[in-house]
């Protein structure tokens, strides 16, 4: 058979639905192999939204989203997108093009060594040099992508030898079982919770992966131990709950870096460093505070990041290791802490949450918005956050009763992600309603994917927080110079005038009572619909000061 044949019979054999991507000349005989295939490829307008879309799809389903993209810009293009997904802990799998082989050694046209390039961004990168190398490559990029701790891939396909012909299958899938946990380190780590007097636990990006939340919450609640969780770890401990200590990471601190402060344990679940460095929770007491990291890999050697214990195994198994052994020690002493202690922390930020929600002023301040937006989207629907001044507001204020509903790009920091990654949310999704949330500047740098929402049908809804400046960047300069920020101001289309040029809905409000039946009404359309809203960023910086002068006995 066609070696580009046989590629795509490899996709099919490790259960890839979709590809999300941009083709090119160097990769036609794979698109043609693709029109005979089960796979349904999703045409994008750029590279950098089909890896973002990929992201989004892996995240949410923890399989390899896949994206695809021809040699030189196009691969280029998808740097940013890969970059995200990695650092974010995201499985996806890239496949680029390439010329042949024959020309890759002297200056030829659109030439370029992409595999070296995208190996500081991916967990593993390699050009397929013969058609026999076919199965075992594709292969070992699903598997080193999707295991923990997943990220992305790269399979280059020259196009020689994507013509070429070959006779062979695909290596067959067997499940691999992730490493259990030191039972000398689990019996330390629970004598170190029955000691404790304050401790707190931080959940991370893997406590939301590979049914940890179960665990975390099972020892959250046995023990009476709150949670703080990191933008990421959103829903590993239900924001109804009250052993839910909400969200930790806003870089001025924040309430809940007070029970840090305070603690003398740490129990770190699927933290990883690049989410909230630990200088900005581990303030105080440094050399008296224990950690115990508990996580898929050891601990990052960091100066303020210096567990005591490290539990290196499958995080979910680690847990119920903890919780069983935390129960054979202290089973008539259970719960050993009162989480009613932790109440007037849970009060203050609820009553931070709550206190705008009434508040009728155009443009609207941030809190009302999310308030709305969380009073209308169910438990198991997905927001996705862009990057910008609003991310800050959705981390703080937008709390999640289930892991995986509210997806941020945190680890990269990625300006344009929200948009096009709703577009994957959706394919992985189609029952969950699906909302982004963007800056006005974010969402003008992959705006071009509401054609592909519309084409598809896609009843994602995109909502733009309109300022007409870089806010965040305005905030920052704010607080580290005096009041005084830079030029940062741009003019912006007219958003419903905008959405009706790609042939959808789109809406503007103009008083704090139409959130809510706006958003109604955008989740109605038999595609993709639109909404701006006019934000006040100056609650910026009142939250700066506010917080800024934090002091609270907890």
């Amino acid at each position: 058979m066609k070696a580009s044949d046989l590629f795509v019979q490899c996709l099919e054999a490790e259960g890839v639905e979709r590809i999300f991507g941009v083709p090119g000349e160097e990769n036609a005989d794979l698109m043609i192999s693709l029109m005979n295939s089960s796979i349904d490829f999703v045409l994008c307008r750029h590279e950098q939204a089909a890896a973002f879309a990929a992201d989004a799809y892996g995240r949410l389903t923890g399989k390899a989203g896949v994206c695809l993209s021809t040699l030189g810009p196009g691969a280029t293009n998808l740097v940013t997108g890969l970059a995200d997904a990695n650092m974010d802990r995201a499985p996806v799998v890239a496949i680029i093009g390439q010329g042949s082989i024959s020309r890759l050694h002297k200056e030829s046209h659109q030439n370029m060594d992409s595999v070296a390039m995208m190996r500081p961004i991916s967990k593993w990168a390699q050009s397929i040099v013969s058609a026999k190398n076919i199965t075992e490559v594709v292969r070992k990029a699903f598997k080193v992508a999707e295991q923990e701790k997943p990220g992305v891939t790269v399979i280059e396909l020259p196009e020689d030898i994507a013509k070429q012909d070959i006779d062979d299958k695909p290596i067959r899938i067997n499940k691999v079982r992730r490493p259990a946990a030191d039972h000398k380190a689990i019996a330390e780590a629970a004598r170190l919770i029955g000691q404790a007097k304050k401790p707190i636990i931080l959940a991370g990006n893997g406590a939301i992966r590979k049914r940890a939340a179960k665990q975390l919450y099972r020892l959250a609640t046995k023990t009476g131990i709150g949670v703080v969780n990191t933008f990421m770890g959103k829903g590993a401990v239900p924001m109804n709950d009250p052993h839910c200590l909400f969200t930790m990471g806003l870089g001025s601190g924040d309430y809940n870096n007070l029970a840090f402060d305070d603690a003398d344990l740490v129990i770190s679940c699927g933290y990883d460093l690049v989410e909230y460095g630990p200088a900005a929770w581990n303030r105080t007491n440094k050399d008296d505070k224990t950690i115990i990291h508990i996580d898929f890999w050891p601990a990052e050697v960091d100066r303020d990041y210096q567990p005591t214990v490290e539990i290196v195994s499958d995080l979910a198994d680690a847990l119920w290791q903890l919780n069983e052994a935390v129960n054979d020690m202290y089973e008539d002493r259970l719960p050993l802490f009162d989480i009613q202690d932790r109440a007037k922390l849970r009060g203050i930020m609820s009553d931070e949450f709550s206190a705008e929600k009434d508040d009728t002023a155009v443009p609207v301040k941030p809190q009302k918005i999310l308030w709305d937006v969380r009073q209308f989207m169910g438990p198991e629907d997905i927001l996705l956050s862009d990057v910008g001044a609003h991310k800050m507001w959705i981390a703080r204020h937008y709390q999640c009763q289930e892991p995986n509903t509210c997806l941020i790009s945190n680890g990269f920091c990625t300006m344009g992600f929200a948009m096009p990654g709703s577009i994957g949310a959706k394919m992985a999704y189609p029952d969950k309603k699906v909302l982004s949330i963007s800056g006005d500047a974010g969402f003008m740098m992959n705006v071009q994917e509401l054609e592909t929402a519309v084409r598809r049908k896609l009843n994602i809804v995109a909502m733009v927080w309109c300022d007409g400046e870089y806010g965040l960047i305005k905030w920052k300069q704010q607080n580290g110079f005096q009041g005084r920020h830079s030029d940062l101001s741009f003019n912006n289309p007219d958003f419903v005038q905008l959405a009706n040029s790609f042939g959808m809905w789109g809406r503007e409000i103009t008083a704090t009572d139409q959130i809510i039946p706006t958003l109604q009404e955008a989740f109605q359309q038999d595609g993709p619909a639109l909404i701006a809203v006019p934000v006040d960023y100056s609650e910026n910086m009142r939250l700066s000061e506010r917080l800024g002068n934090v002091s609270v006995a907890l």
